[in-house]
């Protein structure tokens, strides 16, 4: 069996798994609060889908195109690709750093010199998609409000990259925020984090982590239950973070994105000059 292969035979037996049991496990999920509270009890499994909840996302990249229907490759503000320039990010995205084939989607980064439609020069070019706008004044693809998000990536061991699974709202202004993973100055430590914003309208973040573990090694599944009364936070189907104050949780429609950045914190070093970023598959599941 090839690795394309075997990738599905997991996937099949993740999805009939997700059939069984999502209700029940669910139901069994206690209350806990606080950035230590997976850290503090036994870790617990994680939901996976029953006949209360339905699919509504699936994408297992197995054709040779990226899905439009589903997906578009920059966001919001798209103008002839875009960037995050609030995080001093060191590329601007593309489409072409976008692409699928042998049962994955891959997003490239590569050290080139990028003139973006803000008149700036990047040095760095690379991909990302979302289920957002292709422009401005566009409507969104797919927005979700509470439900069972995953996605099993597989991201880069090269030093000075980005990678991050995460919801930003369709009103396109953040807080909230829920980031699903994370990778920042490490290839070893995921970070989770929920974004709000407090009365006094000053930005505040919960943070989790997990690790030591090998990331770029495999792939690896990441998971987030959000409901209106919690956050639950999954690495390869075992809890990791729980939020259960309501101030923080989000309560508005959220895109789906993935992205890989580059320089966040730090530029890559001269050796790197490429990085490529694979996820198998997304899913999302909301309750009937």
């Amino acid at each position: 069996m090839n690795a394309r292969d075997t990738r599905r035979s997991l996937r099949r037996a993740a999805l009939a798994l997700a059939s069984a049991l999502l209700m029940a496990a669910t139901a069994c999920l206690g209350p806990a609060d606080g950035p230590r509270a997976a850290e503090e009890r036994p870790a617990a499994p994680m939901p996976t889908p029953s006949d209360a909840w339905r699919l509504v996302l699936s994408d297992d990249f197995d054709g040779t195109e990226l899905d439009s229907r589903t997906w578009t490759t920059c966001y919001d503000w798209n103008k002839d690709g875009c960037t995050n320039s609030g995080n001093d990010e060191l590329q601007w995205y593309l489409p072409q750093q976008v692409s699928v084939g042998n049962g994955e989607l891959t997003l490239t980064a590569e050290r080139r010199e990028t003139r973006g439609s803000d008149d700036r020069t990047y040095p760095w070019t690379s991909g990302m998609i979302s289920t957002g706008r292709d422009d401005w004044y566009a409507e969104p693809r797919r927005t979700f409000t509470y439900g069972y998000f995953e996605a099993a990536i597989r991201i880069p061991s090269e030093q000075g990259m980005f990678p991050a699974f995460w919801m930003m709202p369709d009103s396109r202004y953040t807080p909230p925020e829920i980031d699903i993973m994370e990778f920042l100055d490490t290839t070893q430590e995921v970070s989770f984090y929920v974004h709000w914003r407090e009365p006094d309208d000053d930005e505040e973040r919960q943070k989790g982590t997990y690790g030591p573990v090998d990331f770029p090694a495999e792939y690896h599944v990441f998971g987030l239950l959000w409901e209106p009364d919690k956050l639950v936070w999954y690495v390869d189907n075992v809890e990791r973070l729980r939020v259960t104050d309501t101030e923080r949780i989000p309560d508005v429609p959220m895109e789906v994105l993935i992205n890989l950045a580059v320089g966040v914190p730090k530029e890559p070093p001269d050796s790197v000059d490429a990085a490529r970023m694979r996820v198998d598959w997304v899913r999302v599941w909301q309750q009937r």
